[in-house]
């Protein structure tokens, strides 16, 4: 009987945002693909440091038990490698005891291609430009910042914080307001729209699916076991009152309930983030990342109009050169 993959929660990660590659990247940028290939076979047995999307990984995959019809959790390794140097990724995933058995090998190629043929939610990778093309093409996908977050073993709990435009619902309101440019036009339009939900954004099917393994463990573990997995669910945005109601009617209308929300009204985000402490935060403003990324694992999202803008930007800093 085929495994039935359409049954479970898919999480695609890439091997950099697994584990810390960041010495494998350096002999691979500065002698070549194949003084890598060497250095990856002669380091075959050195177990990888863990990366930024770990404490997600790992806190993911213990909700799942040794009962066949209670493993509701997958994630498949999406490697631009080959499977020979990708050996020392598996050697290392054995090592942490991750029950990770599935992957996609596309040496040089862009892994992401093959998501929707593991019905994979989101992708996380350390590489901005496969990040780049994969939102680019549609595909939920996100980019993992260097942190300095130090994981606490003894915390049970998984913690997700999410920004709401251009995460979760798509930048149609961002829009409004980078055009035109005064916060007041922007709460006077989504004071009109309060009653209308938003448009889904780039992970709209990543939050559906950790909201229903939330209510799904909610219903196993009716009781406040510390012993037992938990998922707290959390966003974080710039909104403050009255463009607060709008979300808040797109949340009803998707039927789901989040534990914490911070309407901030362009305060730090990091402020309330140290507070719940994600174990992986997601936004699509790199300025936002930015802020947060060295005190708790974060994500960027290359997605909709303020990316645009940046790049837009970055162009016309640094134009390509004449032919």
């Amino acid at each position: 009987m085929p495994y039935n993959i359409e049954d479970k929660f898919v999480i695609a990660v890439a091997s950099s945002a697994l584990f810390d590659l960041s010495e494998s990247d350096r002999v691979f940028q500065e002698n070549g693909e194949d003084a890598y290939r060497k250095y990856q076979r002669e380091n075959e047995h050195i177990v990888l440091e863990t990366g930024v999307a770990y404490p997600l990984i790992k806190r993911l995959l213990s909700i799942n038990t040794e009962e066949p019809e209670d493993q509701p959790v997958e994630v498949v390794l999406l490697s631009r490698n080959d499977p020979d140097t990708g050996l020392r990724v598996f050697k290392s995933i054995e090592h942490y005891q991750l029950p990770i058995s599935r992957a996609v090998f596309i040496a040089g190629s862009n892994p992401f291609e093959y998501m929707e043929a593991f019905n994979a939610s989101i992708f996380l990778s350390g590489n901005p430009e496969d990040v780049k093309e994969a939102v680019e093409q549609g595909f939920p996908a996100g980019c993992i910042y260097p942190t300095d977050y130090i994981d606490d073993d003894e915390d049970q709990e998984l913690r997700i914080a999410f920004d709401f435009d251009g995460i979760i619902a798509d930048d149609s309101a961002e829009s409004v307001f980078q055009q035109g440019g005064e916060l007041a036009l922007f709460h006077d339009h989504e004071r009109s729209k309060a009653g209308e939900s938003l448009p889904p954004g780039p992970l709209l099917k990543f939050f559906k699916e950790i909201s229903k393994l939330q209510k799904r463990i909610l219903e196993k573990y009716p009781t406040n076991d510390k012993d037992k997995p938990r998922i707290r669910i959390a966003i974080a945005t710039a909104r403050n009152a009255p463009a607060h109601e709008r979300v808040i009617t797109t949340l009803r209308n998707l039927d789901i309930r989040v534990d914490e929300a911070f309407f901030l009204g362009g305060i730090d985000k990091g402020r309330v983030l140290r507070i719940f402490k994600p174990h992986i935060f997601f936004d699509d403003q790199v300025g936002h990342i930015e802020g947060v990324a060295r005190i708790v694992p974060s994500v960027h999202v290359p997605f909709g109009i303020t990316n645009v803008i940046r790049d837009r930007s970055a162009s016309e800093k640094n134009p390509p050169p004449l032919e």
